[in-house]
């Protein structure tokens, strides 16, 4: 651990420098983000993305055994809370480097499931879908259109650590996604409630990417007439839509069951 060899203006300037990161533009300026408590920077250790650990003499003593051999420097209690989103702080703070994978590399891989989350502005909902797709075996999550930074605190937060075990990949023009997702081999599955092909006929055995619409208005017309078929879950009571969580449960369990 390297805190108390660290001069205190050294030390002040990382910790100035981190809380840039908490703002998308500075995320994207540096190429790194936050991670924050103890499982995101243990998920991110593991992928060896981890530039440097802040934290307090609590949280030092608290996580030893994780924090050995890391990079570590001792932080004030105010320090920890600047660096953190959060209301109440565990004083553990990673500065971690952008995985730098790109949907080029994702689609070349030959994938067999991919969930694509259009217009998504929720970060709660976009780390839910994260997570639910490495639980699935998805191969990438794609966040497409004006869709929510997936380095967001409350999205890493959300993920639960899975967003160190999938690929996500943000692509800005969902038109241009759609075609080169067919051009890779996926079909493309829209989720409607209006959906020409209920859930349990739609051919899940081919490579597919799933497109998920945001929390108020799903789809956009165009966006789910783009697809190779739009898809319905049929529902038995009064409830009118399921939100993207919900959708993207039963669509990629059904998917990575027929896989």
């Amino acid at each position: 651990m390297s805190g108390a060899a660290t001069p205190l203006t050294e030390r002040s300037n990382r910790v100035a420098a981190a809380i840039k990161l908490q703002r998308p533009a500075g995320r994207r300026h540096a190429a790194r983000f936050l991670a924050e408590g103890s499982n995101l920077v243990e998920a991110a250790l593991r992928r060896g993305l981890v530039e440097e650990v802040f934290a307090t003499a609590d949280a030092l003593a608290r996580f030893s055994d994780l924090l050995a051999g890391a990079p570590v420097f001792e932080v004030t209690d105010r320090a920890a809370k600047a660096l953190s989103d959060t209301v109440t702080p565990v004083g553990l703070v990673a500065v971690c480097r952008l995985p730098d994978t790109t949907l080029v590399q994702v689609l070349s891989g030959a994938p067999r499931l991919v969930a694509v989350a259009v217009e998504t502005s929720e970060p709660g909902n976009a780390g839910t879908l994260i997570r639910l797709a490495d639980a699935m075996g998805a191969d990438a999550v794609i966040l497409a259109g004006n869709s929510v930074d997936p380095y967001n605190g409350k999205c890493l937060r959300s993920s639960a650590g899975s967003i160190f075990g999938v690929p996500v990949v943000q692509a800005p023009d969902t038109g241009a996604l759609i075609t080169a997702l067919r051009d890779a081999g996926l079909q493309v599955l829209a989720t409607t409630l209006d959906g020409e092909t209920p859930l349990p006929a739609a051919e899940l055995r081919n490579p597919t990417a799933w497109l998920f619409g945001s929390e108020a208005h799903g789809l956009a017309p165009e966006v789910a007439a783009a697809a190779d078929h739009r898809v319905t879950i049929p529902m038995q009571g009064s409830a009118e839509s399921l939100n993207i969580a919900a959708a993207a449960a039963i669509c990629l369990y059904q998917s990575s069951q027929a896989v």
